[in-house]
């Protein structure tokens, strides 16, 4: 028998080289990085999983409110399907109004393929996905839009996972990564622009950017992992806004898009990975949905300042909000404001464990300050659609979007808005984010409602306006700003407060200390009609009467304004400006007005000076 076969010494080699030598044999897959070893393996993982769609298709079947929005979502995704994929067309330099619509079509559509198993919408959610796949770009020179788009093409490559073809899913996968997170990285390394900022456009691109890594992070986990590091990093910079009490300095549109992206990073970030970093605890962050509920006035309208729009419409992140932190009364507000105009997040964070909590907002605050932004609102009441509501702002005249409107307010009762904010202007026009921002009226001190000195003088641009005294008793609700800082040059000492009282009467009083005499503009812009009769007004909207009663100076009266605005501002339809003009002979000078419901009497001597409103809380 022959003896066992001898291997030759260059055969031994190969053999240890084999095991020893990475790559001639296959070798374990690397560890994850470390902020990705939580990673859900599998899709979909972007604030939905696969269990959470499978219980939501029970919410519909057993909850009519939830039964009611898929029906109206499912009609919204029939309009989409004919419709041609957006194209790659700019307005101004962005191409924000593309990522928009293609964000709506692929998050609605993608979520109903998912509820409903209809093929038809995920077939025209890929048509989209691929048209804007294909772009050359998505205008990373105005980030915002290169944030939604990759928002966009993450939820659809996300959600639709498994029933990509592998090419399709390479093909998506290039352009987020490509077109989204590469662009993003640039700003990272250099930590300037939105990475820096402490406005929306730090969520809105830091939530795009980590929904888009979060949605390849398996396939490309260095680059994932970087992009998610910097992002943690980036977002406690605007959210530290948020401190201490929920207040947002750009006004409550901008509010809307600023929480948004921050809750869609969060969702996505607790089903990928089930970590939030902490970051859901930084102060105000868990109360910023009582910004939301207070802006809004029985009217329906917002306290629209700085570059805000009046309609308050749909905010579909407070459900979210209300989940999230155990708040019923934002659920109950969101479900009122929705109405049967949902979004597909509103359907996918309905919560019917709220459905019989419609009572919630009864014991909501009538008056609110937000002490971090100085913003107060006052109302007489929660469900009387005729309710008196008052709000009014402090504020700083250098937070983004501003306006120079420090001391101004609005003003609802009876059904109506008596006193509005004309909101911002054309993004487009000429020098509006720049040079030429403040000599266009609806940014001017002379477009909002408060105090002009002269002839129209703007506020200090730097300045700022704490609200120094409130008051929240029932009866007695008032605020007082020191607006000293807007007038500095103009005037020495320069307050505001306003009061509502009784519940049908609100107070607007100034009173001003200057070395020399100053003339005063005293201004309110307003929709309705005017009758003037020397210290009194009465403005007409429909069947209701509102009173204006201008209580001192002696021998001051009203007067009405139109506003005719030159192109390219857009016009103020319908809109005039009640003004008194007040000759301040004395150092010291005192205006009051008094508004009251036109059938009710006003006592023309029970208005104290503002050192003698007494707060309480």
């Amino acid at each position: 028998m022959n003896g066992p076969r001898k291997l030759h010494p260059f055969t031994i080699t190969l053999f240890i080289l084999a095991c020893c030598v990475p790559g001639i044999v296959k070798a374990a897959p690397p560890e994850p990085p470390p902020i990705l070893k939580g990673l859900r393996p599998n899709h979909p993982r972007l604030m939905m999983t696969a269990d959470q769609f499978e219980k939501l298709k029970q919410v519909v079947k057993s909850d009519d409110l939830a039964a009611k929005w898929e029906k109206k979502l499912l009609a919204d995704a029939e309009k989409m399907l004919p419709a041609p994929p957006v194209e790659h067309v700019l307005i101004g330099p962005r191409l924000l109004d593309k990522s928009r619509t293609a964000l709506s079509r692929v998050s609605t559509l993608a979520a109903l393929y998912r509820l409903t198993g209809d093929k038809r919408f995920a077939e025209r959610a890929k048509k989209e996905l691929f048209a804007v796949a294909a772009f050359k770009d998505w205008n990373p020179s105005h980030f915002l839009d290169v944030a939604e788009m990759t928002t966009a093409v993450a939820l659809g490559y996300d959600w639709l996972y498994d029933d990509l073809t592998p090419q399709e899913r390479t093909t998506l996968r290039h352009a987020i990564i490509e077109l989204g997170l590469k662009p993003g990285l640039v700003v990272y390394q250099k930590n300037n622009w939105w990475a820096a900022a402490t406005h929306n456009w730090n969520q809105v691109c830091n939530g795009g950017m980590t929904v888009g890594a979060l949605a390849i992070a398996d396939e490309e986990p260095p680059l994932a992992a970087r992009i998610i590091e910097y992002g943690r990093k980036s977002i406690p910079k605007a959210m530290a806004s948020f401190a201490p009490d929920g207040g947002w300095a750009e006004g409550p549109g901008y509010w809307g898009y600023a929480t948004e992206y921050n809750v869609f990073y969060f969702a996505a970030l607790e089903t990928a990975l089930e970590t939030d970093f902490g970051l859901k605890k930084m102060p105000g962050f868990a109360h910023c949905g009582d910004y939301r509920v207070e802006s809004v006035g029985p009217t329906n309208l917002t306290f629209n300042y700085a570059d805000a729009g009046a309609a308050a419409g749909r905010d579909p992140q407070t459900f979210w909000l209300a989940r999230e932190f155990n708040r019923p009364d934002y659920d109950a507000f969101e479900r009122k404001m929705t109405g049967n105009q949902p979004s597909i997040f509103s359907l996918l964070w309905f919560n019917p464990q709220f459905s019989a909590t419609s009572n919630a907002m009864d014991t909501a605050p009538l008056a609110k300050l937000f002490k971090g932004i100085n913003v107060a609102y006052l109302r007489s009441d929660w469900k009387d659609k005729n309710a008196f509501f008052v709000g009014f702002k402090g504020g700083d005249n250098k937070a983004n979007h501003s306006h120079l409107d420090l001391g101004t307010f609005v003003m609802d009762a009876l059904g109506q808005r008596w006193a509005l904010d004309l909101g911002g202007d054309e993004y487009n026009m000429p020098g509006y984010f720049g040079k030429q921002r403040f000599t266009y009226y609806r940014l001017k001190t002379e477009g909002h409602n408060t105090l002009t000195f002269g002839d129209s003088n703007n506020q200090d641009t730097s300045a700022k306006s704490p609200i120094v005294a409130f008051n929240a008793a029932n009866d007695d609700m008032f605020a007082i700003a020191d607006l000293s800082q807007a007038y500095r040059g103009q005037a020495n000492k320069v307050m505001r407060g306003i009061a509502l009282k009784g519940r049908n009467e609100v107070i607007v009083e100034d009173e001003i200390e200057s070395t020399h005499p100053l003339p005063v503009t005293w201004a309110m812009h307003t929709n309705a009609t005017v009758k003037l009769d020397g210290k009194a007004a009465t403005l007409s909207q429909g069947n209701a009467q509102l009173r204006a009663t201008l209580l001192s100076p002696a021998g001051a009266t009203f007067s009405l304004e139109e506003i005719n605005l030159q192109p390219p501002q857009n016009p103020a339809k319908n809109t005039r400006k009640l003004v008194a003009h007040v000759e301040t002979k004395d150092l010291s000078t005192r205006i009051v007005v008094v508004f009251t419901p036109a059938d009710a009497g006003t006592d023309m001597n029970h208005v104290p000076p503002l050192k003698d409103w007494h707060p309480k809380n």
